[in-house]
């Protein structure tokens, strides 16, 4: 994609700025038994980052929003680590599928990909690095793994590669309207996907109404 330098900063700052904002401002808690795992949207905006400008984009969007964002997590360079490697597993798959396939088709395929490729790699982190900066014993870790955080981690991506679908298009057509980005920019597939966004929008709401319900009944 070719177009101004001070363009692409400017969009990439923007988005690095809703991605840093979406997690401070926006953090849902999933499952009752662990209120320390929260949703934020902050994957949404690195991988629609992705999908505009390419895998390495979906990267530096991960890198910087996980550093800016360190002094308010408060789980120090651990935690950095782990929401790089978070975002990056999921967002960057996504975005390497769709740079060589611009159609929806491309653009489900790498959201699937993200989500099957982050869920075991978050697995791993979990059990080799949440002990060393929550303080927990690795049991009781390996304790939470299968009941806790796999349904978590895959309800959370799973929800972002919906929402992704959803907005990935208006967020487009917004910045081209404002000069950001090419008219051209977005798939190339003419047609209109109304039936997979109305699928999209439907597994979103799945997925919401399952969190409150397990929240209420907690």
């Amino acid at each position: 994609m070719t177009f101004g330098r001070t363009k692409y900063l400017t969009t990439m700052g923007m988005l690095a700025a809703m991605a840093v904002l979406s997690t401070i401002l926006i953090r849902i808690p999933v499952m009752p038994a662990a209120p320390f795992l929260t949703y934020d949207p902050k994957d949404i905006i690195v991988v629609i980052g992705g999908f505009i400008f390419g895998p390495v984009a979906a990267l530096t969007l991960a890198v910087v929003s996980a550093l800016v964002e360190m002094p308010f997590s408060g789980t120090g360079p651990w935690g950095v680590v782990m929401n790089i490697s978070s975002s990056a597993a999921f967002a960057v798959p996504a975005a390497i599928i769709y740079k060589y396939r611009r159609t929806m088709t491309g653009a489900i395929t790498g959201l699937v990909a993200g989500v099957l490729i982050v869920v075991p790699v978050m697995l791993a982190l979990n059990y080799l690095i949440m002990p060393i900066y929550t303080g927990m014993p690795r049991a009781a870790i390996v304790a939470m793994l299968r009941p806790t955080i796999l349904p978590f981690n895959v309800i959370k991506y799973s929800l972002s590669a919906a929402i992704t679908l959803m907005i990935y298009r208006p967020i487009v057509t917004a910045l081209a309207a404002s000069g950001l980005l090419p008219a051209s920019t977005g798939d190339n597939q003419k047609r209109t996907f109304t039936g997979i966004l109305i699928i999209a929008a439907l597994i979103a709401v799945g997925l919401i109404m399952t969190i409150i319900i397990m929240n209420i009944r907690a």
